[in-house]
């Protein structure tokens, strides 16, 4: 059976040890076969100091946050940083890789000639939507209370979403964050930066499903491969 080779990418730096370990357990769990060859590529790798605070977003601009290699969090323009990772996208796109994993729920990229994406965005934000039609109150955690504000702008829901931040990447009280969506019936973690212990943490604290992005993106690339 032939190796599937997945690149995975992400809008920070790699190798994104808080990420694509847990991830690649999902997808291969219980399986038989020859596991995926996973290579990771970043959005931020090889930069200098200067060349991050170059892409650091500015008050009031729409913004992403993401994981340097030392671990610490790093708040970028949403805009710059869509820029390299098309530019990155298009030299992947070259290099023989059966799916290309996007590990950002907030990213829009350009169409690609030969390879499959798997764009996280798309499929949190279809699978919330789909589920969300039954919910009364649909509750969203993002990493940054300004993502907060630009939410509805971004991420288009029939229904209005109550938000809250709380940083993947910060050491945020994850349970105490989430107990102010204690009113909703179903809560989506918005971020593929949130862990699978985060996603207990918040469980404590609310009564209702939590999705978690990353399973769900898993989830999806483990029936590809």
């Amino acid at each position: 059976m032939k190796t599937s080779r997945l690149a995975f990418v992400t809008i920070g730096q790699t190798p994104r040890i808080d990420l694509v370990p847990e991830m690649v357990s999902e997808i291969v769990a219980g399986r038989e076969g020859n596991p995926p060859e996973i290579v990771e590529f970043g959005v931020l790798d090889g930069l200098s100091g200067a060349d991050l605070d170059a892409l650091r977003a500015e008050p009031g601009e729409h913004s992403f946050a993401t994981r340097l290699a030392d671990g610490s969090e790093i708040v970028t323009s949403k805009d710059r940083t869509e820029e390299r990772l098309n530019q990155l996208l298009q030299d992947i796109d070259s290099k023989g890789f059966d799916l290309i994993v996007l590990l950002c729920t907030g990213t829009k990229i350009e169409p690609l000639a030969h390879t499959l994406v798997v764009e996280a965005q798309r499929i949190v934000d279809s699978t919330v939507e789909a589920l969300a039609q039954s919910a009364r109150n649909l509750g969203v955690i993002l990493p940054l209370e300004r993502q907060v504000a630009d939410f509805a702008e971004r991420h288009v829901f029939s229904r209005k979403a109550k938000a809250v931040a709380a940083s993947p990447y910060a050491g945020d009280d994850m349970a105490a964050r989430a107990a102010a969506l204690a009113d909703c019936d179903l809560i989506v973690m918005h971020c593929m930066g949130y862990s699978a212990a985060m996603l207990e943490a918040v469980r404590t604290s609310v009564g209702a499903p939590v999705l978690l992005s990353r399973r769900l993106v898993a989830g999806v690339v483990r029936q590809m491969v």
